[in-house]
Formats: structure tokens, sequence, C-alpha cells
């Protein structure tokens, strides 16, 4: 309760409060209304902004999305891909042993076998590294020795011990291989 009037009632006392209030703001307004539009326009400027922002994030991230989407579809099967190159590989050492006898039956089925599985890997994108004769390539062989070769350009690649792939434009398997050494470069290590 007010001390200095008894007769006045809170709610009363409430009500004078809230019009002082109200008149106090009415005359900060009428002398700086200039202030408060260039404020208002402010705040309008930060929040345009804001939601020309948010516009872009989100479309940034719509085209993340489709392109990350996209690059699931494309790769989908890479590790699937990556275990049957082991299994490629023993099928080939099967081929080379048969291969002592072309006419047989076992070496023309397996032959029908090898074609239906590389038309299988190139269906999904997979392609063999060219090395044999190629310069090295730390980007797509891997080395696993240098030998001295007559008439072979030093860091060429003279022997492929394991065929690499490429899934599209990733590197499934780098080709391990064995890569020429010239004469000079050989005898300097050994001394």
């Amino acid at each position: 309760m007010n001390s200095h009037d008894p007769d006045i009632e809170p709610a009363e006392e409430k009500e004078i409060e809230v019009s002082d209030q109200l008149e106090a703001a009415e005359e900060e307004s009428s002398a700086g209304e200039g202030d408060d539009s260039a404020a208002l326009e402010a705040e309008v400027m930060k929040w345009k902004e804001l939601a020309l922002r948010t516009a872009a994030d989100h479309e940034n991230y719509r085209k993340r999305a489709a392109r990350e989407r996209e690059e699931a579809v494309r790769y989908s099967n890479q590790s699937l891909l990556e275990e049957l190159l082991p299994i490629l590989d023993n099928f080939e050492m099967g081929m080379q042993a048969a291969a002592q006898d072309q006419s047989s039956m076992i070496y023309v089925g397996m032959d029908m076998v090898r074609k239906q599985l590389n038309e299988f890997l190139n269906s999904c994108g997979v392609t063999e590294i060219e090395s044999e004769g190629k310069a090295f390539d730390p980007n797509v062989h891997e080395a696993v020795s240098q030998e001295v070769a007559e008439g072979v350009d030093d860091g060429q690649i003279i022997r492929v011990m394991r065929r690499g792939f490429m899934l599209r434009d990733r590197l499934l398997r780098p080709a391990t291989v064995v890569v020429a050494q010239s004469a000079e470069e050989s005898d300097s290590e050994e001394n």
C-alpha cells in the first residue's frame, strides 16, 4: 500500500505507475523519433542480412547433400570390389597355370569366366591401371623393388607384380610394380 495516501488501493496505484510510464515513453518517442527510425532500419537490415545468409546456407547444404548422395551411389560398391580383387588375382594365377594347355575345356571355361568378370568390373566402373612400360607414379603405383635394366629409362616400370585398379576416378588398389634403376645409380648405392 501507498504510505503517502491511505485512500488509494493497490490496483489504482499500479494504474498510476503504468500511465506514468506510458507518458514517459511518449515523450521519449516524440523527442527521439529520428533515432528510433534509424534504429528500426538497422534492425531491419540486420534481419534481412540474417535471412539472406540463412537462405545461402540452406542452398549450400542442399547442394552438398545432393553431391554426397550422388557420390554414395557412385562408390557404394567400393568395399565389395576391394574384396573381389584378391579373388580375381588368384583366378588369374589359375589361368596362367591352365594356359599350358589352351585347348582343354578347363582353360576354355576359365577364360569365359575371366571375360565375364572383366565385363562385370567394367560395368561397375572399374578400370585397370596401365603400368608396364610406363613411368612410375606414386599416386597409383606401389614399388616393391628396383632392378637394373639395360635400355630402360630410370624410374620406368619393368614388371607388374599385382595389377592395380581405379574405380571411376578413385584409386581402388595401387599396382604393385618393379621399377628400373640405372646401372650408375646402382653402382653408387653399392659404394
